[in-house]
């Protein structure tokens, strides 16, 4: 394919928001309907909440402090769980016992993508996965290295770096910059690094950005991003 039939597209998104697993479902299937565009997708960072201590909380507990009451949460839950179903995601919100702080996840993350898209995007599935549907910890070290394996990362690298500070910084300061970028809600995906479409979109109007996008960048229409 030609360079103007590619485009690229960050997803700045956190591994414990429902509408940013939504959102990647949502977007694989935009990627399949414009098949003739070369989509290459890279992960960014973001936390729904830095304040997480790093061994976590509680999720019951963090919900009722967040939202006040049972009921709320409920309300909230079953307005989400049809829209994963039609997704093929199965939310299991019952079986996730802590909120956990996603800083280790995205440094997971951000290594992964320094190994290939492939394995980064693999990565980000597993995670969501195992935090939606089957309610594993994601602040659980043991649970980010098995993860990165079954990446196809290199796991013993993981472990050797996630108990250090390496990255922390590096992640930390993308994650200010979505902030200064003014991007308050995710998932935000990010078509050539200029053209922003907030939240998780369905899959139709993904693709008609993707392909806007392209044809823009096909006849050079496009500013250097920046």
């Amino acid at each position: 394919m030609s360079a103007g039939n590619s485009i690229t597209v960050d997803v700045v998104s956190d591994v414990v928001c429902p509408w940013c697993f939504i959102g990647q479902k949502r977007l694989d299937r935009a990627i399949a309907a414009v098949g003739d565009v070369e989509v290459h997708v890279r992960w960014r960072p973001f936390q729904l909440d830095p304040t997480i201590p790093q061994a976590g909380m509680d999720r019951r507990q963090y919900m009722l402090g967040k939202f006040g009451s049972e009921e709320r949460i409920r309300q909230i839950h079953a307005r989400i769980e049809p829209l994963g179903d039609a997704e093929g995601i199965h939310f299991a919100f019952a079986a996730i016992k802590v909120a956990p702080n996603t800083l280790d996840a995205h440094r997971v993350i951000r290594w992964a993508g320094a190994a290939s898209e492939d394995i980064q995007n693999r990565l980000v599935r597993r995670l969501f996965q195992l935090n939606f549907e089957e309610g594993v910890n994601l602040g659980d070290h043991s649970v980010l290295v098995e993860a990165a394996r079954e990446a196809g990362m290199d796991a013993s690298v993981v472990e050797t770096l996630l108990p250090t500070d390496a990255d922390v910084d590096a992640v930390r300061n993308e994650i200010a910059t979505a902030s200064r970028m003014g991007i308050t809600g995710v998932p935000c995906f990010l078509l050539e690094g200029k053209y922003a479409v907030m939240g998780a979109q369905d899959a139709d109007t993904l693709a008609d950005a993707i392909r806007q996008v392209a044809q823009a960048k096909a006849r050079g229409e496009l500013e250097t991003a920046g």
